[in-house]
């Protein structure tokens, strides 16, 4: 039996599509979700000689499950770039793992298929705010200028149908959206073969994006902006692009994203200043369920009674 494992954002998608074109499965197993449900492996169950494809999740949030997966004796490929903890030392795992800020999972399968589904890759990496590394590498592709905003607009909306409590607040399920993409060799391909698709994601985007904009920070210096969203399907789902906006649209800040969370309390997304990206998994690390990466970070619940704990800290983090 062969499982797939990846993160239900553009990268973990878009990895996989490059996987899965150059290296067919036939009715592989597929296991995601939201963008915040990272403990993933936590859902496999395995028998020896099983094979699992794990993509775009944290290796060190997945650490306890993954070493029952390989003492049951499935082999392991994991592609990643968060945090990684100790690698274990196993035959049967086979990591490319890269923690550098600039790359991300779709990235690192380009490079392991010397960069046979380029488009694929630079659609993950648009999703996954790599705007600089992506407008470098699409020049290998010679693209015009429609086709360069179609894979930047396919990557951001792809990213934000990734955003919610549940699969609920999703647009499409992240298993299902994969299944759809999936069949094209091209994303070229799939916005012209399955435009309503395409545009449904485009308008719920600009729609939710519209909304989002309209709400005034919390707190705001030169250094530091604190945005609050209201308890809403629409919130959850921008929560996540929203932050990457903010952060391309003012280089020079730091930016936290807080909208309310089933648990009572508030989840958090934080872009550290594009032009010094640094510090956001440091300071996330800090609450209980933080964590992330240097340039963007969250924390999947912060209690309602940190929240002046949490602003002081990332307002000195970024001073």
């Amino acid at each position: 039996m062969h499982i797939d494992v990846f993160n239900g954002d553009a990268d973990g998608i878009c990895a996989l599509i490059q996987l899965r074109l150059a290296e067919p499965i036939v009715n592989a197993t597929l296991i995601s979700g939201v963008k915040r449900q990272t403990a993933l492996l936590n859902n496999v169950s395995v028998q020896a000689n099983d094979f699992v494809t794990v993509l775009d999740v944290s290796l060190k949030k997945n650490r306890p499950a993954l070493d029952t997966i390989l003492q049951q004796g499935a082999f392991v490929f994991y592609v990643d770039h968060h945090e990684t903890g100790e690698i274990p030392n196993h035959p049967n795992l086979k990591t490319i793992i890269n923690t550098v800020e600039i790359t991300c999972t779709s990235l690192l399968v380009d490079h392991y298929l010397s960069g046979k589904y380029r488009a694929w890759a630079l659609t993950g990496a648009f999703g996954d705010n790599l705007l600089a590394k992506a407008e470098q590498l699409a020049k290998t592709l010679s693209l015009t200028t429609k086709q360069f905003e179609q894979l930047k607009s396919l990557g951001t909306c792809v990213n934000y149908n990734s955003y919610g409590d549940s699969v609920a607040d999703l647009y499409f399920a992240p298993d299902k959206l994969y299944q759809l993409l999936a069949v094209y060799e091209s994303p070229f391909e799939f916005i012209n073969d399955n435009p309503v698709v395409y545009e449904k994601l485009l308008s719920s985007y600009h729609d939710d994006m519209t909304q989002a904009q309209a709400i005034i920070p919390e707190y705001q210096t030169d250094k530091v902006s604190v945005t609050i969203l209201p308890d809403e399907a629409w919130a959850r789902r921008v929560s996540g692009v929203l932050g990457n906006h903010l952060a391309n649209r003012y280089p020079d800040q730091a930016h936290a994203v807080l909208r309310f969370n089933p648990q009572g309390g508030y989840q958090v997304s934080v872009r550290a200043p594009l032009n010094k990206s640094v510090g956001a998994d440091e300071l996330c690390s800090l609450f209980n369920t933080g964590g992330g990466r240097r340039g963007a970070a969250g924390i999947n619940h912060l209690p309602l009674d940190q929240l002046a704990f949490f602003m002081s800290t990332f307002s000195d983090k970024y001073a």
